[in-house]
């Protein structure tokens, strides 16, 4: 018989039993509240989803380093502050509750494309600042001139580099 020595069971319809269970991944997920920084009046500002812990994957390891984006003007109860955006990056976990510390902030795009007019050109840079208590801060400026000929690119470099060349200090 040619069939001898082959696996004989794949002819007739596989193994008993081997069509895999589905199940849901959800029901292996776990919630966590999202708790911002001290300074903000909502301290509250969401839940987020992530893999109940399992063997050597440990939930909360997971779970830091992960990155929230929100508005301001949730987290301070005032929708004047509506159009700045910020960051929070998940530092710890306590029981269910992911605290965050700041991250970064921004403008909305709605907001940056209401700052431009007609005929202006936007001269951005940016500087790193180290803080006295160890931060280092990567602060962006952003300036609005009028169109300028292609002779005037000289000044606009000018005007980029100056954050770089703060005035020196005058504390001993």
């Amino acid at each position: 018989n040619s069939r001898d020595g082959k696996n004989k069971g794949a002819t007739r319809g596989g193994k008993k039993g081997s069509r895999k269970r589905v199940i849901d991944p959800f029901l292996r997920k776990e919630w966590y509240d999202l708790v911002a920084p001290a300074h903000f009046t909502e301290r509250s500002f969401g839940q987020t989803l992530v893999t109940r812990t399992t063997g050597k994957k440990i939930a909360s390891d997971s779970l830091k380093g992960r990155v929230y984006t929100i508005n301001l003007a949730d987290l301070q109860g005032d929708e004047n502050l509506s159009y700045r955006t910020l960051k929070l990056k998940c530092e710890d976990v306590n029981g269910k509750e992911c605290l965050t510390n700041f991250y970064g902030m921004d403008f909305t795009t709605e907001k940056l494309r209401s700052l431009v007019r007609k005929w202006q050109q936007i001269v951005e840079c940016s500087v790193d600042v180290k803080t006295n208590d160890g931060y280092i801060l990567r602060v962006f400026g952003m300036a609005f001139t009028k169109k300028q000929p292609a002779a005037e690119e000289d000044r606009l470099r000018s005007v980029r580099s100056a954050p770089r060349h703060p005035p020196a200090d005058d504390e001993g």
